[in-house]
């Protein structure tokens, strides 16, 4: 209808084809018009067989029915689903031919043409790489945006020695997996290393990271079907096993040999979680310090965690919807929300603590301090939390800082700190559109050599500071500003 030549979906019932809902909505209208002859009449059993309710993505070969309004992994008997999809590889691999690489051809250049930008007077490509949507990943493909734009993390799996998994007749050949059924050879640090050295490539204007998805299913069960995740979630699963994995070792090599080979991560880095040191807990990993005392007695517990990031509440005061442009009330800033973090509170009945000296549960306050930055602080927003029947989202605006943001004040020992040490740039957000944490769609804000991007799964546009300040920020990423080379210690 649209002739557009992004995100193809065929209808199961009649073989038609068109553009998904992220682009036109074409193939969701040619679902609602296949309805209308059914509102006067009585559904029979007959009539509801022809209904055009599931359609296949022919980019990602994943099955949605709109009657469910979910995307689906079963099949009929005869399997008919399985051979739909069979019959679009086969057309997929018989792209080759001259007339087919000829078209292939012209479509790529006109993307290209389409991904050329004037800065400064001068025409430049915009390489950025968008991730295929496989079934509402939205949240994978807006964490993955972002960790691939933290360069330090980056850089250090992409320069990682490639594994080949598969061997034989299907290495090299694109293959799709059902993601109940496979191999358990696989490697998440693998086809993480992949899929960041396919995006800012500019060879291509979206990657599909079906392969990845799939290890994703196989090692964490929490991410099996097609139903919305929560980002932060998937975020800290990810971090995790990543950091698990190369504690193992990889590719033959041990865990302490690739460390060795990036020395300023392995020797400035002290905070460990679960084990030896990673590349992950070297760029992500911080340490508080957690004090409690005892109402009664005045007894002081200390204790050391280790954190990936850190969970922020959004204060009970500023919880009332407000946009940036409205004047009443007075505005929710990060800053309000890491004071609300570390500030002296009394813990409520339901977490009284334990008193060793008084030998039971008594009243007591507790309060946070930083004991360790971060090289990449990550902070997130608590927008989610439960009622007595549903989990609501906090819609608040809270203001950011995109540059200098100050953690000096926050750290047990800021004295021992140099001028520009605490001091953190943002390099990426994470923002969650609409209101449910089971629903709704995730996009992805972040810097590139000096210039914003926003990535909304395979579509990439270039956006301006001012874009990125106004965004009710999920998930923020700051990087630490490196201090300037013979700076003297204040």
């Amino acid at each position: 209808v649209c002739r557009s030549n992004k995100s193809p979906w065929v209808c199961l019932t009649c073989s038609s084809v068109h553009c998904g809902r992220y682009v036109n909505g074409h193939a969701k209208k040619h679902y609602e018009d296949a309805q209308i002859p059914m509102t006067n009449h009585k559904k029979t059993e007959k009539q509801e067989k022809v209904q055009h309710t599931v359609c296949m993505d022919c980019s990602s070969y994943s099955t949605y029915c709109y009657r469910c309004d979910d995307f689906v992994v079963n099949d009929t008997k005869m399997g008919l689903v399985q051979k739909v999809r069979e019959h679009l590889q086969n057309l997929e691999n018989s792209a080759f031919t001259s007339d087919r690489h000829r078209k292939r051809k012209l479509l790529e250049n006109s993307s290209l043409n389409s991904k050329l930008l004037k800065v400064n007077g001068s025409t430049t490509a915009l390489c950025a790489t968008g991730l295929r949507n496989l079934g509402n990943t939205c949240f994978m493909n807006a964490i993955l945006q972002s960790l691939s734009n933290i360069q330090q993390f980056c850089c250090y799996f992409k320069e990682l020695p490639a594994v080949e998994l598969r061997n034989g007749k299907t290495a090299g050949r694109r293959t799709y997996h059902t993601r109940s059924q496979g191999d358990n050879n696989v490697s998440l640090v693998e086809e993480f290393r992949k899929t960041l050295c396919a995006l800012w490539q500019g060879s291509q204007t979206a990657f599909s990271p079906e392969s990845l998805f799939y290890v994703v299913w196989k090692i964490m069960p929490n991410f099996r079907g097609y139903q919305q995740q929560d980002a932060h979630e998937f975020m800290r699963y990810l971090l995790d096993h990543l950091h698990l994995e190369l504690q193992g070792g990889f590719n033959g090599v041990s865990r302490s040999v690739i460390l060795q080979e990036n020395s300023n991560l392995s020797a400035s880095n002290k905070c460990c979680i679960n084990g030896a040191s990673t590349v992950v807990t070297a760029i992500f990993g911080g340490i508080l310090q957690n004090e409690v005392n005892c109402l009664i007695c005045g007894t002081e517990s200390r204790k050391f965690d280790p954190f990936l990031d850190l969970s922020l509440d959004i204060p009970s005061q500023f919880r009332n919807k407000r946009t940036k442009n409205q004047e009443s009330g007075p505005m929710c800033t990060l800053r309000d929300c890491l004071r609300s973090f570390t500030d002296l509170e009394e813990l409520d009945e339901t977490e009284l603590y334990m008193c060793h000296k008084c030998k039971k549960k008594q009243k007591s306050t507790k309060k946070f301090w930083i004991q360790k930055l971060p090289k990449v602080l990550c902070l997130h927003l608590k927008r989610f939390h439960w009622t007595a029947y549903l989990r609501n989202k906090v819609d608040t605006y809270v203001e950011f800082p995109l540059r200098g943001l100050d953690m000096k004040c926050y750290l047990l020992e800021p004295e021992n700190s140099g001028p520009e040490s605490c001091l953190y740039d943002l390099v990426a957000v994470v923002v969650h559109h609409g209101s449910g944490v089971g629903s709704g769609h995730y996009t992805a804000y972040a810097a590139h050599e000096g210039r914003w991007f926003h990535f909304n799964d395979s579509t990439v546009t270039l956006t301006d500071e001012e874009t990125v300040g106004k965004a009710k920020a999920y998930i923020l990423f700051y990087v630490e500003r490196q201090a300037k080379p013979g700076a003297e210690k204040l």
